[in-house]
């Protein structure tokens, strides 16, 4: 009965163990009070202390209640730089800030989450990067209150295993199973096209950022979505668990070289929310393709 028991535990912290090891998508950095702008100011002026770049904000869904500050650092671009290619959609990550009843909770996509998810069997090369990434946002933002640490966007969590070849389920694509926007002569006339067309403007894209790596031949462009088919469309649909995953948005797209890609709807979506039942995906089976759609006409 004894060895039994011991086993049952041993089996017992086993499993602790691995889950303890499992990723989320997003991190809280601080649950605190005040107004949404009040606390992005003072988590902005925290990230810029703790040497991370903030190179845009926007208000995601048109919603009142959420920012999203975009963020980059030399660890991301350092590790980009390093491995190169569809790794560009990796230079940047996002700080939220939503207020959700009483409070407002500052939170954050996961660096390893996402390291691992870009990077799959180059993460070893960058892991560094991404673990002092991870410590300057700590430092930066937990002192803005409480909870600070707790990561959420799964009950279960995944491993970095699982992200690095990760796929909602059978049929789905995986990360390099992107969508392909269009192509140019040159990186330097596919960076022309796009800044052109977003300072004329484009029916229902907002450009948040766009963070340069020269060297690789590297853009890539957060784009708030808006309009009939955009956030405020499937927002609400899929982000309904609290915390809220307000660091999802905005969506990107990369030039490399010459050939402007976006990631795969049932990939990005799923990363983002990988408890998602298929019930719930269904309910946006269209947005996937509406988002290329509108990014798509960012390039024409």
């Amino acid at each position: 009965m004894k060895k039994s028991f011991f086993l049952f535990l041993l089996c017992l912290t086993g499993t602790l163990v691995v889950q303890a090891q499992n990723l989320q998508p997003y991190t809280i950095g601080a649950e605190t009070t005040g107004s949404v702008a009040e606390v992005s100011s003072k988590a902005k002026a925290a990230l810029s202390a703790n040497g991370i770049e903030v190179v845009g904000e926007y208000m995601p869904a048109g919603d009142a209640d959420r920012k999203v500050i975009a963020i980059t650092s030399s660890d991301l671009k350092t590790a980009v730089n390093a491995v190169g290619g569809l790794t560009g959609f990796a230079a940047v990550l996002r700080v939220a800030v939503t207020k959700e009843g009483d409070k407002v909770i500052v939170s954050y996509t996961t660096p390893e989450y996402w390291g691992n998810a870009y990077f799959q069997k180059n993460y070893g090369k960058v892991s560094s990067n991404y673990a002092s990434l991870s410590g300057k946002l700590k430092a930066a933002l937990n002192p803005l209150g409480s909870n600070g640490g707790t990561g959420f966007g799964s009950e279960d969590g995944l491993s970095a295993g699982d992200l690095q070849k990760y796929h909602y389920m059978l049929g789905m694509p995986y990360f390099e199973d992107n969508h392909e926007l269009n192509e140019f002569a040159s990186y330097q006339e596919a960076v022309a096209k796009i800044d052109g067309n977003l300072v004329k403007g484009v029916a229902n894209l907002k450009k948040v950022y766009a963070v340069e790596l020269p060297g690789k031949n590297i853009k890539l462009y957060g784009i708030g979505l808006s309009g009939e088919d955009g956030e405020s469309s499937f927002m609400p649909t899929i982000d309904i668990a609290s915390p809220k995953h307000t660091a999802f948005l905005p969506y990107e797209m990369l030039v490399l070289d010459n050939k402007v890609y976006m990631l795969h709807g049932r990939f990005r979506i799923a990363l983002s929310f990988p408890d998602l039942s298929m019930g719930t995906f269904m309910k946006i089976v269209s947005t996937p393709k509406d988002i290329k759609k509108m990014l798509t006409s960012a390039t024409e």
